[in-house]
């Protein structure tokens, strides 16, 4: 169930890249070092190492009872919480690869997915975001759907609305025996864009994920008493290694939040300590701009890691200013991993102006328009490292994409090196539009908005946002000749199952699309309107 070559693994493992252990090994040896250590601040409530360790290992035995075999997929739809992760940790005990649905994910999207991979089953709370969980699974076209729910520290695994059975610790480490997923196995699979504009999986081991840990330590300058808050989605990279990884390899509190809220977030920080803030730079400007933010005492904050799309230099000079804190950034993807970092010990104008040094084992190449390398750049960003992941699950046609010949991940930026070796990206060659640090293709957007009966041609882009970098706006000709609101349109989407972040959130209407010399909709005329 590998998913590298044995001379990859091998080279990766020589090195000191990789190493044996499992997320599941972490977090069991901190349940004996620290049992009552705590591991999470949840919605759910505190859960301690133990506690984690033990309700994980449960529900893995559960999944065993009910059926599920080993290696298939396993879609978990959640919002943030302990529970999720408890459900990422028994998926892994019980040899079951994790599809990890993003909490706002349309059912258009989720029955793709769950077609795409072939999940044996949905979990999900018996609510999900105000939606009971059946009417989704009905709607989604799941094969089954199982509830999940944390009560008292302990899951509750739930059939048509009858408990499954749980069996205890014992009893669930003997059905367990030789199910669990290696470091090098897949064991996760990101929704993403990616590359070609339509959802996808990428691929991800634990190895790969864990990547991050060591990296995230020498920027932040780690401490032995860090309290963790990672405002993400967890299904995310991003998420992943801040909230699933780090605590675990580190034995690091993690404070956690059913959906970010900035006023929730500024009050979390506060009342824990957080010493370490996890969060997309659209995230980090909604709490610069939330009305809260003076009054709260934030002089906890040591480092905020941020990214997922541009990192305006001023409002990160601001966060600084006003926290004592310092802003880092990883560049890089859920395909590509770790490309560049920032670190505290880099000067100011550096840490907040580039994408900081390049991690040297990822071996970045900027590449011209023929492919050749362009040492200095500007050039198309690509990779081969540790951090990489293997590609897209089933698409071989995205991942000829992503991939050279050679093996080379190939990004969709453009990027150049400054004589101190610092690397910025200058631009981007896929067309894609980078709200609030997720990826939206703007194909992604054109089919959904050209489905309504009234739309004869549509063109997306991304217009500037003070907050989430960009927003997207559709132009739009009708057949009719006559207005379409917005309103309109986004009755339509709901209809059809589409997901919000694939909504348009301005809609312009013209008479006809701007052309350009080759008789392809001129981007640039309609940016320009903007």
């Amino acid at each position: 169930m590998s998913e590298f070559s044995a001379a990859t693994i091998e080279q990766y493992h020589a090195d000191g890249s990789w190493d044996a252990e499992t997320i599941a090994d972490l977090v069991a040896r901190n349940a004996v070092a620290a049992p009552e250590a705590v591991a999470f601040h949840a919605p759910e409530g505190t859960l301690t190492w133990r506690e984690y360790d033990e309700a994980a290992t449960r529900l893995a035995g559960a999944y065993v009872l009910a059926g599920l075999p080993p290696e298939r997929p396993l879609a978990v739809l959640l919002t943030g919480g302990a529970l999720t992760h408890v459900a990422y940790l028994a998926a892994q005990r019980a040899g079951l690869v994790t599809l990890g649905l993003g909490p706002r994910a349309g059912d258009a999207e989720i029955s793709h997915l769950l077609r795409h991979t072939e999940a044996v089953a949905l979990v999900s709370r018996a609510v999900h975001r105000g939606r009971p969980g059946p009417e989704i699974a009905h709607a989604t076209g799941a094969p089954a759907h199982l509830e999940l729910d944390l009560v008292g520290g302990q899951p509750v695994l739930r059939r048509d609305g009858v408990d499954l059975p749980m069996p205890s610790v014992p009893a669930a480490v003997d059905l367990l025996e030789g199910r669990g997923l290696g470091p090098d196995d897949l064991f996760f699979l990101n929704s993403t864009s990616g590359t070609t504009g339509r959802p996808k999986c990428v691929r991800q081991t634990m190895n790969v994920r864990k990547y991050f840990a060591a990296l995230a330590a020498d920027a932040g300058a780690f401490g032995p008493d860090e309290v963790v808050l990672s405002a993400l989605p967890a299904p995310y990279g991003f998420g992943l290694w801040s909230a699933h990884v780090v605590p675990a390899r580190y034995r690091f509190p993690t404070v956690l939040a059913a959906e970010f809220d900035p006023a929730g977030t500024l009050e979390l920080i506060e009342r824990h300590r957080v010493t370490v803030l996890a969060a997309v730079t659209s995230q980090f400007i909604m709490l610069l701009n939330h009305e809260s933010f003076a009054r709260r005492d934030l002089s906890s904050l040591r480092v905020l890691f941020t990214g997922g799309e541009r990192v305006p230099a001023h409002r990160a000079m601001e966060f600084e200013e006003r926290t004592g804190c310092a802003v880092l950034q990883f560049y890089g993807s859920n395909e590509a991993g770790p490309i560049s970092v920032t670190r505290v010990a880099d000067p100011r104008p550096a840490r907040l102006g580039t994408a900081g040094r390049p991690v040297p084992a990822m071996r970045v190449r900027l590449l011209g328009p023929d492919g050749e390398d362009v040492p200095d750049g500007p050039g198309q960003v690509a990779v081969n490292g540790p951090g990489c992941a293997p590609g897209y699950f089933r698409d071989e046609p995205a991942n000829r994409l992503l991939f050279r010949p050679d093996g080379w991940l190939r990004t969709g930026d453009l990027g150049r090196l400054d004589e101190d070796g610092y690397l910025s990206i200058t631009g981007r060659t896929a067309d894609f539009i980078i709200r609030g640090g997720h990826n939206v293709s703007a194909p992604v957007v054109e089919e959904a908005v050209g489905g309504h009966p009234r739309v004869a041609q549509v063109a997306a882009l991304g217009m500037p946002d003070e907050v989430l970098g960009e927003r997207v706006c559709a132009f739009v000709v009708t057949r009719d000749g006559g207005e379409l609101t917005l309103d309109e349109l986004r009755v339509h989407l709901d209809a059809t199952g589409v997901s919000k972040v694939n909504w348009p959130e301005r809609l312009v209407g013209l008479p006809a699309l701007p052309l350009g010399v080759g008789g392809k909709v001129d981007k640039a005329a309609l940016r320009a309107l903007l």
